[in-house]
């Protein structure tokens, strides 16, 4: 196997184990750090923009994150 392919691979493969974890994590933050903002409870609409929100910012996180770390490791 050559080892473009397996740095794809290892870097798709990390990042889909690390997808909902990650975006539970930011998104949870998030939402606390906005009702704390707010000083009160979100609706279904704010929810659902802080999950995209996280949703967005997980998966940037994740693919650098993946991809720096089996670099690191090749």
């Amino acid at each position: 196997m050559p080892s473009e392919l397996f740095y794809l691979l290892s870097v798709m493969f990390l990042a889909i184990l690390l997808y909902y974890p990650v975006n539970k994590l930011i998104f949870i933050l998030s939402v606390r750090r906005y009702e704390k903002k707010i000083g009160d409870s979100l609706n279904d609409k704010e929810l659902k923009g802080q999950l995209i929100r996280s949703r967005f910012i997980s998966i940037i996180l994740i693919v650098i994150f993946s991809s720096l770390f089996n670099l690191n490791i090749s």
